[in-house]
């Protein structure tokens, strides 16, 4: 069977059986595609070590970001993209009983931790108090940040929500997040009374949570607010708040998970809130709020 038609079946497995999101199946198809045009074979058995070595130095000298007016190269993090699709890939030729080249002779380069982007206490609560309440826009963005805190929600997660999924009632509900699986968030008062205020000033019939306003909302095929509307949204908050550093959705849910574990929460309870499939991931927020190791040094160091 020919790479080009077993890819096209792969990527109906991932949607279909393994219920990954259709951005996600979007991705893995251009990591792929740029891989078999690469190799320049359709033929399964042909895939050598050699070609994914090739492979990587083609990635490796690709363009990534412009820093300072020098292009840099396309980031570790992002080759490895390539690679774990490749080796996804594999595996499911494997499965398939295909003759190929063995996945386990992929090997992911070594990346650099993961830095946090984190804002203070006191920039946060500017933040919130920056949407103009007095308007229904603004009632709606104070709802939003409120329950980014509250839940540590992904953006898709948030704008994909409508207003039946959100019992105001009750202190949590279900939300289906990464590879279908569904997960508990839980809402603080101060998230519910946000809501309650918003869509008690609703005069509109549609089923999304956020919806749009002014001249966005005029002629569009659905009110549902978008992920990159929210991110606008955010950026303005950010400047009318006289934040300078970036401000995102994953701002807020690096604020919600160093939140929750500096004042005591153990590792395992976050990853189950932040829906994170590997509590490796979640471990990236252990660096800077390890409370214990803090007391600790203040406790003992530099007792002279």
């Amino acid at each position: 069977m020919k790479l080009s038609v077993l890819k096209r079946q792969f990527l109906e497995y991932l949607e279909i059986e393994r219920g990954r999101s259709l951005k996600t199946v979007e991705n893995y198809d251009r990591y792929l595609t740029k891989f078999l045009v690469f190799v320049k074979t359709d033929a399964p058995s042909k895939l050598t070590e050699e070609q994914v070595r090739e492979f990587r130095l083609y990635l490796n000298r690709q363009p990534g970001t412009k820093t300072g007016g020098r292009m840099e190269p396309m980031k570790r993090r992002t080759q490895n993209y390539y690679l774990i699709a490749l080796r996804a890939f594999l595996k499911y030729m494997r499965k398939r009983d295909v003759e190929s080249l063995s996945p386990e002779r992929i090997e992911l380069a070594k990346v650099p931790e993961r830095s946090l982007d984190l804002i203070t206490p006191q920039e946060l609560a500017r933040l919130f108090k920056a949407p103009d309440t007095k308007t229904i826009q603004g009632l709606r963005d104070r709802a939003i940040l409120e329950l980014f805190f509250s839940t540590g929600l992904r953006i898709s997660e948030l704008t994909g929500l409508s207003i039946d999924d959100v019992d105001l009632t009750r202190d949590e509900f279900s939300v289906r997040g990464k590879g279908d699986k569904i997960r508990v968030v839980f809402l603080s008062d101060t998230a519910k009374d946000a809501i309650r205020a918003y869509l008690k000033q609703r005069k509109d019939m549609d089923d999304a949570l956020f919806i749009q306003y002014g001249k966005n909302a005029k002629g569009a095929k659905e009110l549902r607010l978008s992920p990159r509307a929210v991110q606008r949204m955010l950026k303005q908050c950010a400047v009318t708040a006289g934040i300078t550093r970036k401000v995102s959705p994953h701002v807020l849910r690096h604020s919600f998970a160093t939140d929750l574990l500096s004042n005591g929460a153990d590792l395992r309870s976050v990853q189950a809130l932040l829906g994170h499939a590997n509590i490796a991931t979640t471990q990236i927020y252990t660096h800077v709020t390890d409370k214990h190791l803090r007391d600790v040094h203040k406790k003992f160091h530099d007792k002279k």
